[in-house]
């Protein structure tokens, strides 16, 4: 016997305790635990020695507990449950659908994808679950590097060897201003048309600003930057108010926009406007075989419920 095993009694060690308490028989426990009798009493007795407690009384007329013995037995049961729990346990999370993960989204499309998402997810994996976290994409990069999450999405690309990108989806993005604007009525307006435009958008922290302020200087738009919103809804209702125009996401159109009295959806004439979404995770992450099944039922499910409104990316 190694001197660690001198140190506490192994979980083996502790059953077959616990089965001779119960049978208050050598041969009989060893029959039950499937050993032999030799090896079981050599384990009680090393259990003992470890222990430096008398566990049992041998006579002729049979095996009875110590009053030491009597004392550890339900103590000895309660760990061999806790074994068990966790044995079952270690079983269920070695099937990645059965564990819960730490999902970032970005705010500007975690609201108006995820529900259209997780419900589908649910039906198909039941026991999947989701500790979902809204972040900026850049605050979600870092924080899959350092382990604060599991997998994220995000339209801003990452190349980088210590993670793995499955695109997911492209997302048209639309423009938009108040139903009383000039230019309102036109289902599809020339970029020359809103050269020096007032665009407005969400705060600089967001990836989304970013590419709206590429867009603004592409067509000559001026972004706004003393008005920046905080959300897309605020972003909105600004240009409800006059305040400016807006490029919004085609999956907040579809969510929240269900009065087109108050603004006009537009396109730009041949401007491609889009922002690609990615599911990202690292590439040792234990769960990555069922991140990349993960990835494919989400194209599955958006061809199903939102080809209408996005592209899918088949892989």
């Amino acid at each position: 016997m190694n001197q660690g095993s001198l140190k506490s009694p192994s979980i083996s060690q502790i059953k077959y305790f616990a089965k001779v308490a119960k049978t208050l028989s050598f041969r009989r426990a060893a029959q039950a635990l499937k050993i032999s009798q030799p090896t079981l009493t050599n384990q009680i007795a090393a259990l003992e020695k470890i222990l430096k407690l008398q566990l049992f009384e041998r006579s002729r007329s049979g095996t009875v507990l110590t009053p030491q013995g009597r004392a550890l037995l339900s103590q000895a049961e309660v760990l061999l449950q806790a074994s068990m729990s966790f044995d079952e346990l270690a079983r269920d999370l070695n099937d990645d659908s059965q564990t819960t993960y730490r999902l970032g989204v970005p705010p500007s499309v975690g609201p108006y994808l995820l529900p259209h998402i997780l419900p589908e997810l649910h039906k198909k994996y039941a026991q999947l679950k989701f500790y979902v976290r809204e972040d900026t994409s850049a605050n979600l990069l870092q924080g899959l590097y350092n382990g604060d999450y599991d997998l994220i999405l995000t339209d801003k690309v990452q190349e980088s060897t210590q993670l793995v990108e499955a695109p997911l989806f492209i997302e048209p993005l639309k423009f938009v201003m108040a139903s009383d604007h000039e230019l309102a009525g036109n289902a599809i307006i020339d970029p020359v048309n809103i050269k020096g435009e007032v665009v407005l958008t969400l705060e600089g922290t967001h990836h989304f600003h970013d590419q709206v302020q590429e867009l603004c200087h592409e067509v000559g738009a001026v972004l706004h930057r003393d008005y920046e919103g905080t959300s897309l809804d605020t972003l909105r209702q600004m240009v409800v108010m006059g305040m400016g125009s807006a490029f919004l996401p085609g999956l907040y159109i579809h969510s929240e926009i269900h009065r087109p009295n108050e603004l006009q959806v537009c396109e730009l004439r041949n401007m491609r406007i889009i922002r690609q979404h990615n599911l990202i995770w690292r590439n040792t992450s234990s769960s990555r075989v069922f991140f990349r099944e993960l990835s494919q039922y989400i194209r599955t499910i958006m061809k199903t419920k939102l080809s209408d409104v996005v592209s899918v990316i088949d892989q």
